[in-house]
Order: structure tokens, then C-alpha cells, then sequence
């Protein structure tokens, strides 16, 4: 290998650590969150709350935007992850009334 090629393989496999350390952080945040989403569906279901609430996603997507602009994210990708995850909270809490 050349010392481009080296230096090159040397920085990809930096930047493929921090990846996978960075992927293992949202995995166990992930989780977390659905620990407490879990624990709101079974208070919803037990209180007879409807297991969507729109005002609290409306805020909720208005306060990922915000952050994903703060972060340097594209707000369009945020705002589909927190749709994407909100629907799997969504279809917990109705399992949670059945």
C-alpha cells in the first residue's frame, strides 16, 4: 500500500469506530426512550387515554426541528425518524389497551 492508501484505510477505520460507538449510543438511548414510552402506554391504557395524542407530536415535531437546525441535522430526516418512532410508540400503546 501506498502512504495515501495507508493514511486513507487509517482514517476510515477512525472514522467506522466512531460509527459503530455512535450507533451503540442510539441503540441504548433508543431503548431507554422506550422504556418510558412503554411506561406511558400502560398509564394511558389504565387512565382510558387515547394512545395518540397530536398536540404532543405536533410540539414534539416543532422542538426536533429546532434541535435538528441547532444540530446541524437536516430537519426533513429528523422529523421522518421522529414520525417513524412515534408510530412504533403509537402501535405500543394500543397493544398496551388491548
Amino acid at each position: 500500500m501506498t502512504d495515501n492508501a495507508t493514511r486513507a484505510a487509517e482514517l476510515l477505520s477512525g472514522h467506522r469506530a466512531s460509527i459503530d460507538r455512535l450507533d451503540a449510543i442510539l441503540v441504548y438511548t433508543l431503548a431507554e426512550r422506550f422504556k418510558h414510552t412503554q411506561a406511558v402506554g400502560r398509564l394511558k391504557a389504565e387512565h382510558k387515554l387515547p394512545a395518540a395524542d397530536k398536540n404532543r407530536e405536533a410540539q414534539q415535531i416543532e422542538r426536533l426541528e429546532w434541535l435538528s437546525k441547532e444540530a446541524d441535522l437536516d430537519p426533513e430526516f429528523a422529523k421522518k425518524f421522529l414520525n417513524f418512532v412515534i408510530q412504533e410508540v403509537i402501535q405500543h400503546h394500543l397493544q398496551h389497551q388491548k
